[in-house]
């Protein structure tokens, strides 16, 4: 019969679930996308589209453009998620973006403010020994450009980046690990998205890079949502659940 929608004969709309956000993952140097692997694959089935987007390392103005371009390829919220000098490059990217950026979630990584640079930043405190544990090997590009790409030196990777990693795993991750341009991490930031878009930050305790003072130092500056974990400084890897449960944080504030 007509009118028989409901028991009250009127029609109760039913509130349309917010889509999740995309989770964009952006690794840092001395790694490279597969990093995210674990952490990937659990946001993943909990629901969560993922993309884990490649860092060209060459500088943070240029990388935050090529993170820009892979940011707008995609339709609907994004929380933006960086590890080590990747956090540098996710708060310049997302400035200007706060319709389409939610959250900025900062694991193990740099958060600067205007005109400073990832190595004055983990210089300013003690506790880092990146200096002794990698190499510079020269390049050039066409047009006359040169400089140099740092890398860990294999038989200290283990040490330096990911002593909580499986011996056979970190020398794979040493293997493939991406250098990154000395220039990189001198390079200015001109931009610093956590100054408008929520924040959350997780500081691994038994880093080596970054020292963990400066994670802390960072992360209040910011008035980041922030956990501590005891991991070296591949905490994507060593502790992935950890990770994902701060990113899951993360975009949940998205829907309320």
């Amino acid at each position: 019969m007509a009118g028989t929608a409901g028991a009250s004969g009127t029609n109760s709309a039913v509130p349309t679930p917010r889509p999740k956000p995309t989770i964009v993952l952006e690794h840092g140097a001395f790694a490279d996308s597969s990093s995210w692997n674990s952490v990937a694959e659990r946001l993943k089935k909990s629901g969560f589209p993922v993309v884990a987007a490649a860092n060209p390392l060459r500088g943070p103005e240029h990388d935050a453009a090529y993170l820009r371009s892979v940011m707008n390829s995609i339709d609907g919220p994004l929380v933006l998620v960086g590890h080590s000098y990747g956090g540098t490059v996710i708060s310049n990217a997302a400035v200007g973006h706060e319709d389409k950026v939610k959250a900025l979630v900062y694991i193990a990584a740099f958060l600067p403010d205007t005109g400073e640079s990832s190595l004055g930043l983990s210089n300013k405190f003690p506790g880092s020994t990146l200096g002794d544990a990698v190499e510079a090997v020269p390049y050039n590009l066409p047009g006359g450009v040169t400089g140099n790409d740092i890398s860990i030196k294999p038989e200290t990777f283990r040490r330096q980046f990911a002593t909580d990693v499986p011996r056979g795993q970190a020398a794979l991750m040493a293997t493939t690990q991406r250098p990154i341009a000395a220039a990189a991490l001198d390079e200015k930031a001109t931009r610093a998205a956590w100054k408008t878009i929520p924040s959350w930050s997780l500081i691994a305790t038994e880093d080596l890079n970054i020292p963990p003072v400066a994670q802390r130092f960072m992360s209040e500056r910011a008035n980041a949502h922030t956990v501590e974990v005891k991991a070296s400084h591949a905490v994507p890897v060593s502790r992935p659940d950890a990770v994902t449960r701060i990113i899951q944080q993360a975009a949940a504030s998205t829907s309320r």
